[in-house]
């Protein structure tokens, strides 16, 4: 269970990210990078930031490897902007969810064309 603390500073690090990968983040291999969502623990020490990437796989591995890279700068700004005891250390996983949405619909769309071949 997640504390209510917590929720809003994983909202709050979701929009000082986002911020950051829009206007201080120069590395070229940072693509169309959405930042998605944010988990962190009850204690505050970690945060999960789901990203999405735009374009083939990879490009996406550029990506993380790029975010990897920036993650110290990442940290030490959040710590900077937050004002918080302890800066949670920050990890950047993929957010698949769009993806699997997508071939989702895609099986779904194929069950309703049988569906209708069989009428």
């Amino acid at each position: 269970m997640t504390s209510h603390r917590a929720n809003r500073v994983a909202e709050e690090i979701k929009r000082e990210v986002t911020q950051m990968l829009r206007d201080e983040i120069k590395d070229p291999r940072v693509g169309f990078v959405t930042v998605t969502g944010v988990e962190v623990t009850p204690d505050i020490r970690y945060a999960k930031v789901f990203i999405s990437v735009l374009g083939p796989e990879e490009k996406k591995s550029e990506s993380l490897e790029a975010l990897e890279k920036a993650k110290g700068f990442v940290r030490s700004e959040l710590g900077k902007r937050m004002r918080l005891r302890y800066t949670p250390e920050i990890s950047f996983k993929f957010d698949t969810s769009i993806e699997y949405g997508a071939k989702i619909m895609k099986l779904l769309e194929g069950v309703k064309g049988t569906e209708s071949t069989h009428e």
